[in-house]
């Protein structure tokens, strides 16, 4: 979801590591705003890395310039496609342009479920016009958000995210496209509505926040688990655990951009070119090769997405 990092849909917020008593002459609460605002230098390149989650839009690419430009700097480091996602119907359309302007990038469509009371027949007649469009790749993001309502005044009650989020699983199988699932503090329920729905064929848990006991329900129900920078958090060690038990075949890498930065630029802003802190970061969490997770989840990715590349 589009939001400010300081209070994600993951739940993370930045870390903000400024020594205090600097004798640089400018306030640590500066300096904060400054590294905050500085973006993360580029990683040694690992090849091939698709990024399986990100919003383009949201990066700063809402015209065709800026989207190759985004894409050229990721491919410079090893990324050579994006799936860039819709929040919103807005969201939705800058998505689709983009995903014309550059073939490294493809789209996700939906309403989040935060924009679940948005989901009229209008909306769901453009949602499903768009998915004919074989740059569309996925349904998503949707699933449920249990952080928000309360907090948030404009954000969809729990029961209206429920029926958006069984119509999206429905729209997902009928154009046979892969479900894009976000879950926040919803575990439970949203491993419910699935079953009781019935599963598409292919079901991605973008940015993947449960437990192992989670984690293992989805292995067993063969879904995909995609990681972001989240799983480099040094206090994430739940979330570790849990990707340790993903079997290569199962699993996913994503920005989450602009968001979700990994460890050490955590509260940074976040680019698709940042893919493989991460990506190296899971390897280690897993005891494996940075360069075989990389064809791991890149092959994944091709094969979950249908993509040409």
């Amino acid at each position: 979801m589009a939001d400010h990092q300081s209070t994600t849909p993951d739940g993370n917020t930045p870390d903000g590591n400024i020594t205090e008593g600097n004798d640089s002459g400018v306030s640590n609460k500066e300096l904060k705003k400054q590294r905050r605002r500085t973006p993360p230098p580029d990683p040694e390149p690992l090849a091939p890395l698709i990024d399986s989650h990100t919003h383009l839009a949201a990066c700063g690419g809402r015209d065709a310039d800026s989207v190759t430009a985004i894409l050229d700097h990721a491919e410079s480091v090893g990324v050579r496609a994006v799936v860039t996602v819709a929040d919103d119907m807005v969201d939705a359309r800058w998505a689709v342009a983009a995903a014309q302007w550059d073939q490294r990038a493809y789209a996700a469509v939906a309403l989040h479920p935060t924009h679940a009371h948005e989901l009229d027949d209008a909306a769901k007649a453009e949602l499903e016009q768009m998915l004919t469009d074989p740059r569309v790749v996925a349904v998503g993001e949707t699933g449920l958000d249990y952080y928000w309502p309360g907090r948030s005044d404009d954000c969809a009650t729990v029961p209206q995210q429920h029926e958006a989020f069984a119509w999206h699983i429905d729209l997902a199988k009928r154009v046979g496209k892969p479900l894009m699932i976000h879950n926040r503090e919803a575990d439970r329920d949203l491993l419910d509505v699935l079953a009781r729905e019935g599963s598409p064929d292919t079901v991605i848990m973008h940015c993947f926040s449960g437990d192992e006991q989670i984690a293992a329900e989805c292995i067993e129900r063969g879904y995909l688990l995609s990681f972001a920078g989240t799983v480099s958090f040094k206090n994430s060690t739940t979330l570790q655990a849990a990707a340790k038990l993903v079997p290569d075949h199962l699993l996913l890498i994503e920005t989450d951009a602009p968001f979700l930065t990994p460890h050490p630029y955590r509260g940074q802003p976040n680019q698709s070119y940042v893919l493989p802190y991460t990506a190296r970061a899971l390897a280690e969490v897993r005891g494996q090769d940075a360069a075989e997770v990389a064809e791991a989840i890149t092959a994944n990715a091709a094969r979950a997405y249908g993509l040409d590349t």
